[in-house]
């Protein structure tokens, strides 16, 4: 393990299409505990039968725990607001305006991401 990772208590990684994005709970020299997120985007150079070049460009977010509430708070109002703007999930029903269907996409935008975090 290099000295990098040494300092990861706990982590997730979610894989999305091209993309990674790793959840990584680090702890500091003084013992404080925070979030480092991190974008890993695969980047592909040149073609297949020539023998690619492959990278990965990285974006990294550190989140300090005296700002995990407002960070929260805010992902949430953000989801919310997608959500609740038309951002329905795909339904392998016919277009139809029945009450069942309504009801069910009024339930799925209805749903809020909640992260609680505890040190």
């Amino acid at each position: 393990m290099d000295s990098k990772e040494k300092d990861i208590v706990f982590s997730e990684a979610v894989k999305a299409g091209k993309r990674i994005y790793y959840l990584d709970v680090k702890q500091s020299r003084n013992g404080d505990r925070y979030i480092s997120i991190t974008e890993s985007k695969k980047i592909v150079e040149g073609e297949a039968a020539d023998n690619p070049h492959i990278s990965f460009e990285k974006h990294k977010i550190f989140l300090y725990k005296e700002d995990f509430d407002k960070f929260a708070t805010a992902l949430n109002k953000v989801i919310d607001f997608v959500r609740r703007a038309g951002q329905t999930l795909p339904s392998h029903q016919p277009s139809t305006h029945s009450e069942s269907s309504t009801t069910s996409k009024l339930h799925l935008s209805d749903v809020d991401l909640h992260l609680d975090i505890d040190f």
